[in-house]
Parts: structure tokens; sequence; C-alpha cells
């Protein structure tokens, strides 16, 4: 099992960035943490929490802090987050006051909930000519209206192949990254013209482009990614699991030489004699010995007890 990643300090890019957002959820705040790690100063607007919700339980107007306190917490270290009921003129001025101030706003509202808070984008690039705005939405043209959530975005893509939920939400987390990207290219924009943009975000695009390879066949059961190399598979071991990675031939011959199988070139490893070797091979081994093994003969892989 590798041991813990040290990262250094990363470098800020966005010092001096202001960033206003109305996103809830996961998608929008994710992305507004890594802003934040690169520097931006960050301001999040929320509804107001639950009425009925008790002062200690922690919920506030994001759903995702009654979903996972733990993500929530994590996703707004060091972001200022105020409270406004952007229905009332109240809030309606609390809003437009960090507008005033704001070099990006990042939402994740459907464009009729825009369009009801006036601020599609139009409106706002006649009063804050200077703001660029990135809008996180479900998927593009009309089909932005329609309801979704990151199950039904992987979904679409060919992400879920069985009864079982993915490992990890997808198309959120992608959907972050390309959020984060878009920021970037915003304030790129920004530096050049001295004028606001606009840039659109689609978690369903964002689904599509981790499907990818699936789309180009790189995974299908007789591909080299997909279970058809010998080398580049999930096996049982005497505790565990283990992802083996030895997909270059130098890495596969090392393999083979390890497991007794007789190397004749690169085509053994689509052999299924040669899956049933390794297979045998690694069940004898316990997590630690896979470890130690692969320091010492070079060889990628990672245990999974």
């Amino acid at each position: 099992m590798r041991s813990t990643r040290q990262n250094p300090k990363p470098p800020a890019p966005l010092k001096g960035v202001r960033i206003f957002s109305l996103s809830l959820n996961l998608p929008g705040p994710a992305a507004l943490q890594r802003c934040r790690a690169m520097g931006a100063t960050c301001i999040k607007l929320e509804p107001p929490a639950p009425s009925l919700a008790p002062t200690e339980s922690g919920l506030t107007g994001d759903p995702m802090s009654g979903y996972s306190p733990t993500a929530y917490q994590a996703m707004h270290q060091k972001v200022r987050v105020i409270q406004a009921n952007l229905k009332l003129p109240a809030g309606q001025r609390r809003m437009h006051r960090e507008l005033a101030k704001a070099d990006i706003l990042l939402t994740s509202f459907r464009p009729s909930a825009l369009k009801k808070l006036g601020l599609t984008w139009p409106e706002l690039h006649q009063r804050y000519p200077k703001l660029s705005m990135v809008a996180i939405v479900g998927d593009r043209g009309t089909l932005a209206e329609e309801p979704g959530h990151d199950l039904t975005y992987a979904a679409q893509a060919g992400l879920v192949t069985g009864l079982d939920l993915p490992a990890t939400l997808y198309a959120d987390m992608a959907g972050s990254l390309l959020a984060t990207e878009a920021i970037l290219q915003a304030v790129l924009l920004q530096h050049q013209t001295g004028q606001g943009g606009y840039r659109e975000v689609a978690l369903g695009d964002a689904a599509d482009h981790l499907a990818l390879p699936r789309t180009w066949g790189a995974m299908s059961p007789d591909g080299l990614l997909g279970g058809g190399h010998a080398g580049y598979r999930i096996y049982p071991c005497r505790d565990g699991r283990v992802a083996l990675a030895a997909l270059e031939p130098h890495f596969a011959r090392q393999l083979c030489q390890l497991a007794h199988i007789e190397w004749t070139g690169f085509e053994v490893m689509r052999d299924s004699a040669t899956r049933q070797r390794i297979g045998i091979f690694v069940s004898t081994l316990t997590c630690h010995e896979l470890d130690a093994l692969s320091i010492r003969h070079d060889i990628p892989l990672h245990t999974l007890k």
C-alpha cells in the first residue's frame, strides 16, 4: 500500500480574485474549495437554514450539510458563508452588494430560476460589465430545465453498469473540475479584454468526458484496459485484492518472470492461460508480500485489504 502523499504548499494564481457563489450541493462548493486553495477570496450566499432545524444540528440552507456534514465542512473551510433569502428585497440587496465587488459569479440554478432572480447573463452583463459568470447546469439547452443528479448523469453516460451505486460522485466531481477550469478561463479573458464573460458547465458533459474511454472502446472486455490484458486486472490475494497495472511490456515481462510464465512476446498477456497463472501466483501472496514485491521488482500495483 502506497504511503500518504505529501503535498507541497500550492501557488496562489487566483490571489486577488474575488468569487461570489450561489451554488449549492456539491459541484459548485467543490470548485470553490479548489479556487480557495489557489488563493481566491471566496464568499458564498446560502438560503436561510430550515426553520425547524435545531441550531445544534449543523444544518444550513445548503442541502449538502444534511447529506454529508463532513463533505460540507471540508468544502467550506476558509470560505465566508452568508445567509439571505433572495426572494425578499433585503436578500436581493445583499446579493447585489456582493456582486458589485465580485470578479466571478458561480451559480448552479436552472435557467428558469436564474431568470426569476434577475440573474440572466444579459441582465448581469449590462449591470456589471466586468463581472464574469460561471453557470453550472445539469445538461445543455432545453435539457438544462430537467431535474437530475449525479447518479442520473452518470447513468446517462454509461458509467452505471450494474445495480451497485458508483464508487464516487463522478459527474459532480468532474463538474467541479470543469467549473474550476471555467473560472480560470474567465479570469484570463478578463485580463485580456477588461470585460466579463459567460461560461456554462453541464454535469452531463462532465460525465460524458469521464466516459470517453468507454465510448472509444478502450474499456471493452477484450480491450487491453478492460480486462483483455492479464497484467492489467484486479485479482484476489490471500488477505484482500490487488490492482495490477503491469501494462507496458517491461512491466509485463517482469510479472511473467515472477509468476514463472514463459515470455514469448506481448501477445502472451492476452492469453487466458496467462490470466489463470497470474491469478494462482497472486492468490498465494498477502497484501504485505505484494507491496514488498512491487518495491523490489518495480511492478505497478496497489493492494486493497
